[in-house]
């Protein structure tokens, strides 16, 4: 699980932020969202929301822990040996040229780890990771540069992946390609953050295309995703009962594949198709001919349940593109209720929907240590900051305190009266 993030000179993200899924004190023993994890003093939670104007930053906190994956995925691998770091640092007051700092502090079985990196345009110039086993600091590794020091807890080719690392590829990234065990675990946790609709070269949501195979792994010509035997837990099943939940309308998906000839090759090309009245055989549709709204739940429908089945972290930026403010009420109960989420799965996301915050939809999902707010500066920082450092009543109807800029994060719009004349 992640316990927090922190985050420097990201794009707006000039100063340090951090993002925490401790627990604050805010609800009773009774409240079942607070999960208690061996080697965690403190509780921590399964969701967290954050609100804020457009281009207040709140996109950028998502897009920093993407370019945090991106990087332990992907720079030993993917990134041009002399081609830098392919950062975004903040572009005004001298940071331009400052390096830019990312780090998690992660719970992964019952042992914490810090890691993190420092980079520049060219370079990593430093890099760490701590373990916490049975709450006892041990130094794992710590990079300066070209010089790396390692701790006697972490066994395996350690020298063997330092040099290979280069210098503008993390030493994680590089170790997980060198199958260094004792660092696997730690890799695949950043494997199992799925990113969705995160802008950046790897954090697109799936495109319509991968769809069918994503619904559908085997290769049969038509197979229905609403089998007459559902009391399996496959993908398919689960992705069957949110749509039904969703209730909009279809009441059976399928996967054809057909073969077309392309420059003299029969090429295959799957598709999705949705019916939409049960006795109608001819009410099938394409996919791509179904409402926004729909095709958003249909590319977020496996990374929600692919992070409930794996217990990793899920970033979503704006929730509510396209989606009624129910299924978007339906993914965070998921992530907070213990028995949709028995791995303690994790989820962050952005969104404008006052709704999740209570009153109009009913009692909000989210206790108030699960609320955080972006604003920007004038000089176009954004600051990161949680609905707690206000301490509103129990009481208090939260949609309209924020509405009213009672937590500040609301555009300032200023004189409009003359668009109304």
């Amino acid at each position: 699980m992640l316990i927090e993030f922190r985050v420097e000179n990201h794009r707006s993200l000039r100063d340090e932020q951090a993002l925490t899924f401790e627990a604050g004190r805010v609800g009773d023993s009774s409240d079942p969202r607070p999960r208690r994890v061996g080697g965690h003093d403190e509780m921590l939670l399964p969701a967290a929301v954050i609100y804020g104007p457009n281009a207040s930053g709140k996109s950028n906190v998502l897009s920093a822990l993407g370019f945090m994956r991106e990087a332990v995925l992907l720079s030993h691998r993917r990134w041009e040996p002399e081609g830098g770091i392919p950062r975004t640092a903040f572009a005004w007051a001298g940071r331009r040229h400052e390096p830019s700092m990312f780090e998690t502090s992660v719970l992964i079985g019952e042992t914490k780890l810090d890691y993190g990196f420092t980079v520049n345009d060219e370079a990593v110039e430093e890099e760490w990771l701590f373990a916490w086993p049975n709450h006892r600091k041990q130094m794992w590794f710590e990079r300066e540069g070209d010089s790396f020091k390692f701790g006697e807890h972490l066994k395996g080719p350690n020298e063997a992946v330092k040099e290979v690392t280069r210098p503008n590829a993390l030493y994680l990234s590089a170790a997980a390609q060198h199958r260094h065990q004792q660092l696997t675990l730690l890799y695949s946790w950043f494997r199992d953050l799925f990113p969705v609709n995160i802008s950046g070269r790897e954090y697109r949501m799936f495109h319509e295309s991968f769809i069918p195979e994503i619904l559908f792994p085997t290769d049969d010509r038509q197979r229905s995703l609403f089998p007459v035997d559902d009391s399996d837990d496959t993908l398919a099943t689960r992705i069957r009962q949110l749509l039904q939940s969703a209730d909009i309308g279809i009441v059976d998906v399928k996967r054809e594949v057909s073969d077309h000839e392309f420059r003299g090759r029969t090429l295959r090309r799957p598709r999705v198709l949705l019916q939409h009245q049960v006795d109608d055989e001819d009410s099938w549709l394409d996919l791509n001919e179904e409402s926004e709204g729909t095709k958003t739940l249909f590319r977020m429908a496996p990374s929600v349940f692919r992070t409930l089945e794996s217990g990793g972290l899920l970033l979503v930026d704006e929730l509510e593109a396209s989606l009624h403010p129910l299924i978007g009420l339906a993914i965070v109960k998921l992530f907070n209720c213990p028995q949709a989420n028995p791995k303690n799965a994790q989820v962050v996301f952005t969104t404008h929907d006052t709704n999740l915050l209570g009153n109009t939809l009913g009692e909000s999902p989210l206790r108030r240590d699960q609320i955080w707010f972006t604003e920007k500066d004038k000089d176009g920082a954004s600051t990161l900051y949680p609905l707690t450092d206000y301490k509103p009543r129990k009481s208090e109807n939260l949609e309209r305190g924020y509405l009213q800029g009672r937590y500040g994060a609301i555009p300032f719009l200023g004189d409009i009266s003359w668009m109304t004349e």
